[in-house]
């Protein structure tokens, strides 16, 4: 028996024993007032946007006149018009200059300010962190208090890929230096549909 072979079995024979998953009490979790102003709290303090719309059709004229600029944008949203298909097949460097993504969200956590994109909602996995200034939409229904209540929803094996995307993307150094957009989307804007 060589080394790796003792250490393996070494490993086998001291596992710990089993313990029961603990039973966690839904009804006991946090429950909010308002859900949105709590998102909205939350969101805005770690550096997103968020704004109330009455109609997922407000935003096709913000689209419009993003992709009449000559910027770089995505469409990943059916309602607001044609969903830019070909994002599906570029790659890191073709979406480089990727200037704005709109990407329909499936569930918003009061909590963290999060939001879950199924990667079929992302069109490709790279869209929404390659982005400048993503734009989330969600409808107010599909706002949950916390992440029991959303995994409760979600089906997170559904898809290859999924992710929970709180805000532009941040990151601090030991000085307490914080920066916003180090490695991925500059701004996040989370419009909630009444």
């Amino acid at each position: 028996m060589n080394a790796r072979e003792k250490i393996l079995n070494s490993i086998a024979m001291n596992q710990p024993e089993l313990v029961q998953e603990p039973v966690i009490d839904i009804s006991a979790v946090i429950r909010y007032e308002d859900t949105y102003k709590q998102f909205k709290t939350v969101l805005e303090s770690i550096g997103g946007k968020t704004e109330l719309i009455s109609d997922i059709l407000v935003l096709r004229e913000q689209l419009i006149a993003d992709k009449a600029s000559g910027s770089f944008v995505v469409n990943a949203i059916s309602q607001l018009g044609e969903i830019d298909q070909q994002a599906a097949f570029m790659s890191a460097f073709e979406l480089e200059k990727l200037e704005k993504a709109y990407i329909k969200g499936t569930i918003a956590v009061a909590e963290n300010g999060a939001v879950w994109i199924y990667e079929s909602q992302m069109i490709n996995r790279l869209v929404p962190f390659i982005c400048q200034h993503l734009i989330l939409v969600i409808d107010k229904k599909d706002l949950v208090d916390t992440l029991h209540q959303a995994y409760e929803k979600l089906d997170a094996a559904k898809e290859g890929f999924g992710a929970f995307i709180a805000g532009p993307s941040k990151t601090a150094d030991i000085e307490q230096s914080l920066v916003i957009g180090a490695h991925g989307a500059r701004s996040a804007t989370i419009y909630v549909i009444e």
